[in-house]
């Protein structure tokens, strides 16, 4: 089966932009309050609800691996997910003592209920509406009875398409991303959302509001 169009798409991008983009996340989350904010909660959360010693965790769509790194630091057994080659080799090089995969948001690579918890900040701003229920129902099949998930991502009312990044020219298709929809989404695909909080940009980098939403796989008696 050939791949969907969004994915080879968006792999192109990264592919391109992989130093430009390392380079520009080089503070990681120093300056992103809000990310570092809901990233501690969910760890604690993910210790609370048990399973796994120490708490095996994805950060879907890990890019150059700040993230992954901040996870680690918290105390999870962290691992990151990307679909850019070009991307996971800067995340070995910069991280050497991380965990770091190729996979998509289609298809983590992992076996069913062996997750505790997901992380894909601003990750999935290129799944088109008739995709993002298979990526969440995926989400649900890796995920521990009790397993959370944080998803992140800025809010667009409209799909835009993205013809240049970071000095680069690119094509990459950004959706339609509105909280109470994603909820729903979530919902649908089992994993009823525990919080949802929206929130204005801070200038001079952000233009539109952000959004961090945690939901959680029931656990089954």
């Amino acid at each position: 089966m050939s791949e969907p169009e969004f994915l080879t798409s968006t792999r192109a991008t990264y592919e391109t932009v992989a130093r430009a983009y390392t380079e520009a996340s080089r503070e990681g989350l120093r300056e992103r309050p809000f990310d570092r904010a809901f990233l501690t909660l969910f760890a604690e959360l993910v210790r609370e609800a048990g399973g796994t010693p120490g708490g095996r965790v994805a950060d879907v769509g890990c890019g150059p691996g700040h993230v992954t790194r901040f996870l680690r630091d918290l105390g999870l057994h962290a691992f990151g997910l990307d679909l850019s080659p070009a991307m996971l080799g800067r995340a070995r090089e910069t991280y050497p003592d991380l965990e770091f995969r190729e996979a998509s948001v289609l298809d983590l690579g992992v076996t069913d209920q062996s997750l505790d918890g997901i992380v894909a900040l601003f990750s999935f701003n290129t799944v088109p509406p008739e995709h993002l229920s298979v990526m969440l129902n995926g989400f649900r099949r890796a995920l521990r009875p009790g397993g959370l998930v944080l998803l992140a991502f800025s809010v667009r009312e409209t799909p835009l398409g993205m013809t240049s990044w970071l000095d680069h020219e690119v094509d990459l298709p950004l959706q339609r991303l509105v909280p109470d929809e994603v909820a729903r989404a979530l919902t649908d695909a089992g994993l009823p959302v525990v919080s949802q909080t929206v929130r204005a940009p801070r200038p001079p980098h952000e233009t539109r509001p952000y959004a961090h939403l945690l939901a959680s796989r029931p656990t089954v008696f």
